[in-house]
């Protein structure tokens, strides 16, 4: 459940050293704990980037297994010696999640309740609190805390529809803490009450509306069909991914209405031959993947709170914007081209819809669910 925050800068990538000598062509993928202590070494290098370098440090030595230090370096966020956090109620949120995967149950508790007392305003911070006691099995809990996010970031006098979510400057996060109320109440058996009409709407207004292909929150959060992919373990959940895929391949194939705003993505080693072959694309993209991957999301999500009901993330090739420059006579140096060629992948069912869901994978092709990688908050 841990998480991450980075806006690695390319400053640091051409000063060398760090993190862009690791990822280069050829090189093997570090190991969870060897990035982490890269991390941690860069951050005392840079300090301008502390923070957020630290926070990549915490989830990768989760990622890693090693909770306390995970722990330790949240702890070593907060503290106001050393300079503390700009955004000190998510880093807390983050070190509740650590604690309680640390086994360090009563201090995640403690942790909690202090979090509460504080009134943050923070849609991310409590969503990750109310995810810890999910996990937990701990549901009557969660619901209380995925209520008590949604009333604190709207403010308690605002009448909660999804228009007044989707106008919320902090739309996207209260969708989700909605989403979650809805999943923990259909657990516990509660009748349907206002808030939860307005996850059912939300979740329409962001699902492909091909006829009776809609599959409503009750259905996806039906406690019989939760607890069946529980014990199913990974196969159940690929073939329910893969269920849900023909369904959008289906649906991409009739559909007649507008076409989907499309986001180009460069995975690792197709970023990587793009800055080879056309070094000028780093003006767009800069020359970090990371934070390329994180802009990827924030652009997203930035359509989203707009107003932007059909997006999609394109996987971008070296190879297929080559062959598409060729056949229509742009130039693969410009950005009109690049988005001509998204607005392609698109057209021809080669992008994939955005956001998926929580629990499944992740658009970035990283194979860990989109909750826990880009769909985290925290990667801000």
């Amino acid at each position: 459940m841990s998480s991450k925050h980075g806006k690695a800068g390319r400053s640091r990538m051409k000063r060398g050293g760090g993190r862009a000598t690791a990822l280069r062509p050829g090189r093997p993928t570090p190991t969870p704990a060897q990035a982490a202590a890269e991390c941690e070494r860069l951050a005392e290098q840079h300090p301008e980037e502390r923070e957020d370098l630290l926070r990549e440090a915490a989830e990768a030595w989760s990622d890693a297994g090693e909770h306390e230090r995970a722990v330790a370096v949240y702890e070593r966020l907060l503290d106001p010696l050393g300079g503390g956090s700009r955004e000190p109620d998510l880093v807390d949120a983050l070190r509740i999640n650590a604690l309680w995967d640390a086994e360090r149950r009563e201090e995640a508790r403690a942790a909690a309740a202090a979090f509460r007392r504080r009134h943050p305003r923070d849609g991310g911070a409590w969503m990750f609190v109310a995810e810890v006691f999910e996990s937990a099995h701990e549901t009557a809990t969660a619901a209380e805390w995925y209520t008590a996010g949604i009333t604190h970031v709207l403010g308690a006098g605002t009448t909660v529809t999804a228009d007044t979510v989707e106008d919320s400057s902090d739309g996207f996060d209260v969708e989700t803490l909605l989403i979650g109320r809805h999943r923990v109440r259909r657990l516990l058996g509660e009748p349907h009450d206002d808030w939860d009409d307005v996850a059912d709407e939300l979740h329409e207004r962001r699902t492909s509306p091909l006829q009776g292909r809609i599959h409503p929150l009750d259905t996806l959060h039906d406690p019989v069909r939760l607890a069946r992919l529980a014990e199913g373990g990974p196969d159940a959940l690929e073939a329910e991914f893969g269920d849900l895929a023909e369904v959008t391949a289906e649906d991409r194939a009739v559909r007649t209405g507008p076409q989907a705003t499309c986001v180009l993505f460069w995975p690792r080693e197709e970023f990587d031959r793009l800055l080879e072959r056309w070094p000028s694309a780093a003006d767009s993209y800069g020359d970090d993947h990371a934070a390329h991957r994180r802009q990827v999301e924030r652009t997203l999500r930035k359509l989203s709170d707009e107003g932007g009901s059909r997006l999609a993330v394109g996987r971008a090739t070296v190879s297929g914007l080559d062959a598409y420059v060729r056949e229509t006579g742009g130039s693969p140096h410009t950005p009109a081209a690049r988005s001509a060629y998204a607005a392609q992948l698109a057209r021809t069912g080669q992008a994939h819809d955005w956001p998926p869901p929580r629990n499944g994978p992740c658009w970035c092709g990283s194979e860990r669910k989109y909750k826990k990688c880009c769909g985290n908050p925290a990667n801000g």
